[in-house]
């Protein structure tokens, strides 16, 4: 199929090319676009910083402004990543609330 065809998708009701599609799938297999709270681009193994007093659920504690978690892990939800912190397992936080280091 060359680019210049043309293909109804179906998910948005337009006529798309077959580049712009293949361009789109591929975007999409690569998984969501996780950012910060200023709009830095996460991924797996960045060091983040806290830009809020973050109280953890069940784990009693509380982590404070400029708190530095290491190697995090992205989920396939764009806005939660996955990381650990001294104490705490398991813990996903939000990336509206961490800084790129």
């Amino acid at each position: 199929m060359a680019d210049d065809d043309y293909i109804y998708d179906e998910a948005s009701g337009e006529w798309l090319s077959a580049g712009d599609i293949a361009a789109r799938d591929a975007a999409d297999a690569a998984g969501p676009e996780v950012r910060d709270a200023v709009g830095n681009l996460l991924a797996d193994g960045d060091s983040v910083v806290l830009v809020k007093d973050l109280t953890v659920k069940g784990a009693g504690q509380t982590l404070k402004v400029g708190t530095v978690i290491k190697s995090i892990r992205l989920t396939s939800d764009a806005q939660e990543i996955d990381c650990r912190h001294e104490g705490i397992k398991g813990l996903v936080l939000r990336a509206e609330f961490v800084r790129k280091r």
